[in-house]
């Protein structure tokens, strides 16, 4: 679920969170400088690009929200598929994002409020040639496009037993089958939310509906199920309904899949926006604000990004060694922090229900995170150095 979707009532706490964790501290090039370099200055009401003719390899977009509102920032396909972004942008802060681009036309988008189809300027990209690559990321790019499938396909079962449950009227079978669900998703979720239309259908809370959305027709996915189980404490036939439609609509995710665009700079994208995720929904209790299955998503999060990173390491570790040294310190250390919560064996993912987690251990949690996202923020960058 992406992060964007915070509530009114956190939105103040949540900025001040987000300058930590999406590192909004690190120093973004000012003027755009360098021929695939853009300056990217959002507003409340505008979105300023430097240049808009570009070529083919990688681009980097520096970014600064001179708005009052958390905004992201997209490059789009003109079907508004995604090839990459930066999300949760605070007022006054910059950030950078590399991305690597063919020959065509773009879009890049900003979102104030992270709401909407945002305010964009179309880009061009010329030239034939693509960015320069190592042969062993394009390996870590077949490698993780396998990982994203399988976990697609183990996804899809377990699903089928919580919707079975469901539409079995089961309270408690749907409650117990409803967190395991949803792991490979949350494993792999950047990759469902380059596609578009499938994370709002399946994952958005009530809060991330669009202002013309109506709640009780148009909200749909596992989390309004979720109210249903834990605050409603009812299954009615409209959450029947839902149920056989959550199954259809995770189909078309599994079918998907093996379509998505994916470059070595998205997964590394990919992890930082997991590690988001993490910040803004589960480390806030926002996420699952009915089931508090928190800590289950935060790690399958954590797991995802993981992973990313453990397949792009072999080249990283030669373009930055004490990056990849101080990934692997934080990303031990945040799952020494989240193994304090975990019931059975290391591969359990029974979990301590997150309103039973206090403020000051959720706030060891948050610091966990913003020490790994720090880093992870500059993966991509070193994704893409060529020597």
């Amino acid at each position: 679920m992406r992060p964007a979707r915070l509530p009114a009532l956190t939105a103040v706490a949540a900025v001040a969170a987000l300058t930590a964790v999406t590192g909004c501290t690190e120093k973004s090039d000012a003027k755009g400088g360098g021929a695939n370099s853009v300056r990217v200055t959002a507003s409340d009401d505008a979105c300023e690009v430097s240049r808009k003719k570009l070529t083919a390899g990688h681009v980097e977009l520096a970014i600064e929200n001179k708005g009052s509102k958390v905004t992201e920032v997209y490059i789009l396909f003109p079907d508004d598929r995604i090839v990459s972004e930066r999300e949760n942008i605070g007022p006054g802060t910059k950030q950078k994002l590399t991305a690597e681009v063919k020959a065509g036309s773009y879009e890049i988008a900003c979102k104030p409020g992270m709401k909407g189809d945002g305010i964009r300027q179309q880009v061009t990209v010329s030239g034939g040639g693509t960015a320069k690559r190592d042969p062993r990321l394009d390996e870590a790019v077949a490698a993780y496009r396998g990982y994203a499938q399988a976990q697609a396909d183990a996804t899809l079962p377990k699903v089928k037993v919580f919707t079975d449950a469901v539409r079995d009227g089961d309270l408690a079978a749907a409650k117990k089958a409803y967190a395991d669900s949803r792991i490979g998703w949350e494993r792999t979720e950047p990759v469902a939310e380059s596609f578009g239309d499938i994370d709002p259908r399946v994952d958005v809370r009530e809060d991330g509906l669009e202002e013309d959305q109506d709640p009780e027709k148009d909200w749909t996915g596992w989390h309004r199920l979720e109210r249903a189980l834990w605050q409603d404490k009812r299954i009615g036939k409209r959450e029947k309904e839902l149920a056989t439609l959550l199954d259809k609509d995770l189909k078309d995710w599994q079918n998907r899949v093996g379509k998505a665009v994916i470059t070595p700079t998205s997964m590394a994208n990919g992890a930082k926006e997991l590690l988001d995720e993490v910040a803004t929904g589960k480390v806030t209790g926002e996420e699952e604000r009915y089931s508090h299955t928190d800590l289950v998503d935060f790690k399958a999060n954590v797991e995802g990004a993981y992973k990313s990173y453990a397949l792009l390491k072999p080249v990283v570790a030669e373009n930055d060694a004490e990056l990849t040294k101080e990934l692997d310190k934080q990303f031990a250390a945040l799952d020494k922090l989240l193994a304090a919560y975990r019931h059975g064996g290391p591969d359990s993912y029974a979990y301590t229900s997150y309103d039973k987690v206090g403020k000051a251990d959720r706030k060891e949690l948050h610091d966990g995170v913003n020490a790994l996202a720090e880093p992870l923020s500059k993966l991509a960058g070193a994704v893409a150095k060529t020597k």
